[in-house]
């Protein structure tokens, strides 16, 4: 006995693309609320981002100035007890870019200039 002789089949694809793309791009900022309107600090985050690691010092001075670790992070005891301060980096908007910037750094010194950089780490 066949179950599916007079069924039919209907597939369903799931696609991350939308079939109402034009009414998705024309909602405002009211209806879009995980968006901030206007971002004052793209700018400098697209500085950051677009500042190209050329030179061998220039790659040195950046690693030399951003810490691997963030070195707000500390245990502090007073008075008998053990105060945890956290990590204050991650508080920073322009965090990711400058590791980002740092990262850049350490690649050019190790792939191009062929550097170690262990001393970095």
């Amino acid at each position: 006995m066949k179950v599916f002789n007079n069924t039919t089949r209907k597939i369903f694809l799931a696609s991350w693309v939308s079939i109402n793309q034009e009414s998705e791009t024309n909602l405002t900022p009211q209806q879009n609320p995980g968006k901030p309107q206007w971002d004052v600090l793209k700018p400098l985050r697209l500085w950051i981002n677009n500042i190209e690691v050329r030179d061998r010092q220039f790659a040195h001075r950046v690693c030399q100035l951003i810490p691997a670790q963030c070195p707000f992070e500390r245990d502090v005891k007073l008075f008998g007890r053990t105060f945890h301060i956290p990590p204050m980096c991650k508080l920073n908007p322009l965090y990711e870019e400058v590791v980002g910037l740092r990262f850049r750094s350490l690649c050019y010194l190790a792939d191009e200039c062929g550097e170690d950089i262990s001393q970095y780490c």
